[in-house]
Parts: structure tokens; sequence; C-alpha cells
């Protein structure tokens, strides 16, 4: 019995792809202008102070309502379309909730690089 060898097939796309991914130098990070980087800095604390905010209330918003939920026992006797106002409460509010609270905080964060943008344009070159 012969062996044959196995043959990897791939499209010619993957194949560019692949030597283009290997051919390159590495990549570096851009640096910044010295008179920008106090800027950027504080731009970088304000919006992890936004992030922290959205990811606690969305901590709450995922732990808190089934403690809350197990705290008022009578939502599992409350029904909506003989479907139980407790399930409901943990199939339907979440992810719209999450969703609100993303936009916000994107909302947010481009707020924030808006002002400094605003507060120092970006000198033409």
């Amino acid at each position: 019995m012969s062996v044959q060898r196995r043959v990897t097939v791939t499209s010619p796309q993957t194949r560019l792809a692949h030597a283009r991914r290997r051919y390159r130098g590495p990549w570096r990070p851009t640096t910044l202008d010295p008179a920008e980087a106090p800027l950027a800095v504080a731009l970088y604390r304000r919006q992890r102070r936004h992030a922290v905010t959205a990811l606690t209330s969305a901590c709450v918003l995922v732990f808190g309502l089934p403690l809350l939920l197990a705290v008022l026992p009578a939502l599992d006797r409350a029904r909506v379309f003989d479907v139980p106002l407790s399930w409901l409460a943990v199939m339907v509010v979440p992810f719209p909730a999450m969703v609100l609270l993303a936009f916000s905080h994107l909302r947010r964060v481009e707020r924030e690089e808006n002002t400094v943008e605003d507060a120092h344009p970006a000198e033409d070159v």
C-alpha cells in the first residue's frame, strides 16, 4: 500500500494573505509629540473612568436583577401573557439595557475626544 502525501489546499487569496503577513516588518506604535502626551494621558484617564462606570453599571444590571428577583418572590406570581414576570425581566430587560449602556458610553467617550480636539486643534501639515 502506498502512502499518499497530504496536501494543503487553499485559495490563492489565502496564500497571498499569509505571505504578506510573513514578510511585513514588526509593528511599532506611533510616538506622540511630547506636547500632546499629557493631553493623551488625561483623555485616557477620563475615558477609563467612563469605562469603569459603564462596566460597573453592566455588572449591577446582570447580577442585581437576579438578586432583586430573589428578594421579591411576588414577581414569580405575577404573570404577563401567562409568563411569569420574573422570567420576562431576566430575558427581556438586560439586553436592551446593555445596548443602551454601550451606546451612552460610546457617546460620552466620543464627546470627551471632541472636547480635546476642539480645545487643541491639530496643526495642518
